[in-house]
């Protein structure tokens, strides 16, 4: 899952950005209105965490700009105002979800599972490559029908694989979707972890799976799971 948090205050955007990311989820912090704005229309998100009291714009012209600009991600409201007005004018405006601070994490994270299972017309529900489904509202993969067990880190790499399933995609692009946007290490764990991935969706001993080896380009999610090249 691919998040944008417009939060001003910082302390709280890196605690839920770490949180998040120890999820296995990607996600941009930005702490201001216009910022966040800028982000939303311009970028692909699966979920917005938008704060009400923000510098320079409001949380509320924000999501009236988006709404008006028909930007449909879910937006989850996060402030500290509590109050029955403030909550309405919120869904008024198109919120799809309003949580007051302080909050408790898996409160938040429960809440973006089931934005994310609401906001399921826009992407399907259940990603299926071959032998390979993947669900993101549940985090569960199977292969053959049997689940699989995979850390964070796999699960986003294997939803990016699958989300661009026929297109070839490189490594920096991985990095750049699915690990932390502040990530500065080596270029060539992106092959570790494919490898973890190869491993556990094994089409048969010697017949690594569904991802090909593009050499000097990338990596290629092929549906029939022929073995690398």
């Amino acid at each position: 899952m691919r998040v944008l948090l417009v939060e001003d205050e910082v302390r709280l955007a890196s605690t839920v950005r770490d949180g998040l990311a120890g999820e296995g989820h990607v996600v941009d912090v930005v702490h201001t209105g216009p910022d966040g704005l800028w982000a939303a229309r311009n970028r692909e998100y699966d979920v917005i965490i938008l704060d009400i009291m923000l510098p320079a714009l409001s949380g509320y012209r924000v999501l009236q700009a988006l709404r008006g600009a028909e930007v449909w991600t879910p937006v989850l409201m996060l402030t500290a105002k509590d109050g029955e007005y403030d909550e309405a004018d919120a869904f008024d405006l198109g919120a799809d979800d309003y949580l007051t601070k302080p909050f408790s994490f898996v409160v938040l994270l429960a809440r973006l599972r089931a934005l994310l299972r609401r906001g399921a017309h826009a992407r399907p529900a259940v990603l299926t490559v071959g032998e390979l489904s993947l669900d993101p509202s549940v985090h569960q993969v199977r292969c053959r029908g049997e689940q699989l067990s995979v850390t964070p880190r796999e699960f986003g790499l294997l939803e990016f694989l699958m989300r661009n399933a026929g297109r070839v995609v490189g490594k920096t692009e991985i990095l750049d979707s699915v690990w932390d946007p502040h990530y500065e290490g080596d270029v060539n764990i992106v092959e570790v972890y494919v490898g973890y991935l190869r491993r556990k969706t094994a089409v048969a001993p010697g017949r690594p799976g569904h991802i090909d080896t593009v050499r000097g380009t990338g990596y290629l999610m092929r549906a029939e799971g022929e073995s690398g090249r």
